[in-house]
């Protein structure tokens, strides 16, 4: 039987999708005739299913036709030129005939699109302050002014997402909706567990909270777990676990985290909760940057906040914090 549970990144998992809240508050807005919202920025830490969220969303508008009606959907590669990649879209849709167009024809096909009755979603995913998306954001600044029926949902890091709403004149990117991706519900992971790995609820539950809700450690366990030898423990499996978070997750976190975030999170390794004023004590005379640099490291996914108590949000993050840096 094939393995229903999936590592790769930007990947949508087919068997083992959890649904969560944030996709059913983006996909309520554009059931709508005239949406509210028009922009939607995804953020939260990598792997913790950003492109998930966006493919869902793009999923739905594209396939449930009896609930979103006349929708065409753009999935566009942040990495090339974006308004060319949307005027070839445009093109293939059959609102325009040339290969090649200009900014003022783009916006000529997008009335044609308006005229038909039509609405444009495009998702771009794991956006970043470069050249081709300053200026495609810039261009679309200027569609939403004029009113068109054009939507944008974006994922991206949190450091990239601010950066880039800190760029002049794109007020309304700075002022969209965030959405902050969340830890996958408990009863879903293990209902999930118990489904696709044949295992009895309380193992499954046990197996679902070492996930801590990330999902990337939700998939790998069930990869680690459906592929079991039969002379592998808990244990055994849990190391491998921590091996493929080290490498392919947490590595690539730490790298971006800035010094003071890597001093507060370092300080969180030897117990699960503590209390600010602990925390304060142990940040001595740097004790002053607490708050700014709690509220950056919840933004990201990486710190949780609970009636007064703070935590590292990612499974084994303390050791790896202990073991590698």
């Amino acid at each position: 039987m094939q393995n229903p549970f999936t590592t790769t990144f930007s990947k949508t998992p087919e068997y083992t999708y959890i649904h969560t809240e944030k996709t059913e508050e983006i996909l309520e807005n554009f059931v709508y005739e005239n949406p509210s919202e028009s922009v939607y920025k995804i953020t939260g830490v990598r792997g913790s299913g950003k492109t998930v969220i966006l493919a869902k969303v793009e999923e739905e508008l594209k396939n449930n036709e009896n609930r979103y009606i006349n929708w065409l959907v753009f999935d566009v590669n942040p990495t090339r030129d974006i308004l060319e990649q949307i005027a070839a879209m445009l093109v293939k849709a059959g609102f325009g005939s040339e290969e090649k167009k200009t900014t003022v024809e783009v916006e000529e096909m997008i009335q044609n699109v308006q005229k038909k009755g039509k609405k444009i979603l495009i998702g771009i995913d794991e956006v970043s302050k470069s050249e081709e998306m300053i200026k495609f954001a810039s261009e679309y600044g200027r569609w939403l002014r004029a009113g068109y029926p054009v939507y944008f949902v974006c994922t991206g890091l949190y450091e990239n997402i601010q950066e880039l709403c800190n760029v002049k004149n794109l007020t309304f990117f700075r002022r969209a909706t965030t959405v902050k991706t969340e830890p996958l519900n408990m009863i879903r992971m293990t209902e999930m567990y118990r489904s696709k790995l044949n295992i009895d609820v309380s193992q499954a539950r046990e197996l679902a909270k070492i996930t801590k809700g990330y999902a990337y450690a939700f998939q790998e366990l069930g990869v680690l777990c459906f592929k079991k030898k039969e002379n592998e423990t808990l244990e055994d499996i849990l190391s491998k676990l921590k091996s493929e978070l080290f490498a392919y997750s947490y590595e690539k976190i730490w790298e971006e985290m800035t010094e003071m975030d890597r001093f507060l999170a370092g300080l969180l390794t030897e117990k699960e909760e503590y209390k600010r004023d602990e925390i304060l004590k142990l940040m001595g005379e740097k004790a002053g940057s607490y708050s700014m640099y709690r509220d950056r490291l919840i933004k990201r996914g990486i710190l949780n906040n609970r009636q007064g108590y703070v935590s590292l949000a990612l499974p084994y993050f303390a050791d790896y914090i202990k073991e590698y840096c």
